[in-house]
């Protein structure tokens, strides 16, 4: 295979589209950021990455809390818009017909429609040159019902969640294996008395 060398730049891919609300005193908002992911286990941290100009980077810096809401195929136009659109002058819930409730640990609205939401609470901000990385714990995870089976296992390869890859977006799809399969051992077939 023949590959062709480029300067450094920001080409990790796919990352999830998410949709992060924030709140601080009685202004509401919806963003979306798709430089996300997971930090630790114990105690679980996730980050976002925000740019300082964007109309959500003070609520988060204020209040000290935002929550990351999974997107899936059903709700990628509404994660478009909101990351073209400017929540300073507009309501971007009813514009995109988003539905709040209220979360549980932190004071900032889980959007309905998501089937997965992170609610965080910011550790540490770390100041980078183009964005800043807001360090959070995961307080609560609100998974919709749906997706756990009668024996408490999560189906979140059931949720039809949406990736990001450079300037698109995709729905997830095909099961290509399981953390650990290429290590597993064949079960022995048993034999025929």
């Amino acid at each position: 295979m023949s590959k062709i060398q480029w300067n450094g730049g920001a080409l990790l891919a796919p990352v999830p589209p998410c949709l992060v609300t924030c709140k601080h005193g009685d202004t509401e908002n919806v963003l979306t950021v798709a430089w996300t992911g997971i930090l630790n286990t114990k105690p679980p941290r996730t980050y976002i990455a925000v740019r300082p100009e964007r109309f959500s980077y003070d609520l988060i810096k204020q209040s000290g809390e935002f929550v990351i809401n999974l997107t899936t195929r059903q709700l990628v136009r509404a994660a478009d818009k909101c990351g073209v659109v400017s929540g300073k002058n507009t309501d971007k819930f009813e514009r995109c017909n988003l539905h709040k409730e209220q979360a549980s640990q932190v004071d900032v609205p889980l959007i309905v429609e998501s089937p997965l939401s992170l609610e965080c609470k910011v550790i540490q901000v770390i100041e980078m040159e183009t964005h800043h990385l807001f360090l959070a714990d995961i307080v609560a995870v609100n998974v919709e019902e749906s997706l756990v089976d009668d024996k408490g296992k999560l189906h979140l390869d059931q949720a039809d969640l949406a990736a990001y890859a450079h300037g698109e977006y995709f729905a997830l799809g095909e099961k290509l294996g399981k953390f650990g399969y290429s290590v597993q051992k064949k079960k022995k077939k048993a034999k025929k008395k």
